[in-house]
């Protein structure tokens, strides 16, 4: 996990910071939903191979469309296998394939889950085009967003969805 942070070299300072920041944290063992107050997750930005749309899921606990995602679960020793993990578990859909084992985007926020940050690493994953998702018990729904028309709420995807573009 260590080398996956430490091969991110982001070009912009606020990348570089919370890369160093994520790191500590991972140095101090902050891999699990208990450990306070921050811990690291994995999550994925699911592009359409074609890169025309973006698949989202309702998020139960905090009713945002959100990028697929979660907790480290006990045995998860690769940040961009449990990304991957989260998206077919969250997704329904089987058949994808992470761009890069490196991540693309660093991202601090507000934790439901009771603790005071996430620290998630996020990695691109690609799906076919017209895959066909369906909803997990952790979602009320989840759908295929084209990139010009994602949901308007009070978390942008926006910067998100353009760093993974980028990608």
């Amino acid at each position: 996990m260590r080398s996956q942070l430490a091969g991110y070299a982001p070009s912009d300072a606020g990348q570089q910071a919370l890369r160093r920041d994520f790191l500590l944290r991972l140095d101090a063992g902050a891999l699990r939903r208990e450990d306070q107050p921050s811990h690291l997750t994995a999550s994925a930005v699911v592009l359409d191979v074609s890169r025309r749309a973006v698949l989202l899921v309702l998020h139960r606990k905090v009713g945002l469309w959100l990028q697929p995602g979660g907790h480290l679960e006990d045995g998860d020793t690769d940040l961009a296998a449990a990304a991957l993990r989260e998206a077919v578990e969250e997704t329904g859909v089987a058949d994808l394939r992470l761009a890069s084992t490196v991540p693309f985007r660093l991202d601090r926020h507000p934790a439901p889950c009771g603790a005071e940050h996430h620290l998630d690493v996020q990695f691109l994953v690609l799906a076919r085009d017209a895959a066909t998702p369906a909803v997990s018990e952790e979602s009320l729904d989840v759908r295929w967003f084209a990139l010009d028309a994602l949901p308007e709420q009070r978390i942008d995807l926006g910067p998100m969805v353009a760093a993974a573009l980028a990608a």
